[in-house]
């Protein structure tokens, strides 16, 4: 058999089973999931899982870790200094999130006790942490508040308009939030 056929195999098995564990998750807890359903679901054997994952919670942690691994791409385009890239890289970021609106819902969700919201903070603590303060001058102190009040609003904003079935565009949303960050709720 070619390498070709192969790889096709192994991502076809990594989407299904990516896929079934949301599937699941939209009903109950990654604790409440077992190999056994997952499988089932997918239609592939306990073994072909296990040659690809050591259980639903390393599953969970890749998709988790693919979806950071696809915000920093999307972070690597913009230039932090330069204040007029900040609207077009949220805009990014939100697209980014409508187009995995149904992934991110569910990973994002109150009910499902997953690590995502966690991750998103951190990873989005250490890009503010390196570029926006080091350009606007903040005292350390104040820069570690002021990132967990905008990174922890953004993320909230965000869920409340998948939850809301994205009723406005990435636009209006990447505008909305960079308003609240460059110019407060009066300005």
């Amino acid at each position: 058999m070619t390498a070709s056929k192969m790889d096709r195999r192994k991502k076809y098995t990594r989407m299904v089973l990516k896929d079934s564990l949301m599937q699941l998750l939209k009903q109950k807890q990654i604790s409440a999931i077992t190999v056994k359903e997952l499988c089932g679901l997918a239609d592939i054997n306990r073994s072909t899982f296990y040659s690809h994952y050591f259980d639903q919670y390393d599953l969970l942690d890749k998709i988790e870790d693919e979806i950071i691994e696809d915000m920093k791409g999307y972070l690597s385009q913009y230039n932090f200094e330069k204040e007029e890239e900040s609207l077009p890289m949220i805009e990014k970021l939100i697209e980014y999130f409508a187009s995995k609106q149904d992934v991110c819902k569910t990973l994002f969700n109150e009910k499902v006790d997953t690590t995502f919201q966690k991750k998103v903070m951190v990873f989005a603590h250490g890009v503010f942490m390196n570029h926006w303060t080091t350009s606007k001058n903040f005292e350390e102190d104040a820069s570690e508040y002021l990132s967990t009040f905008i990174i922890s609003g953004s993320i909230h904003v965000i869920k409340s308009w998948l939850n809301n079935d994205m009723d406005k565009s990435p636009k209006e949303m990447a505008g909305i939030i960079n308003r609240l960050i460059n110019g407060g709720l009066f300005k």
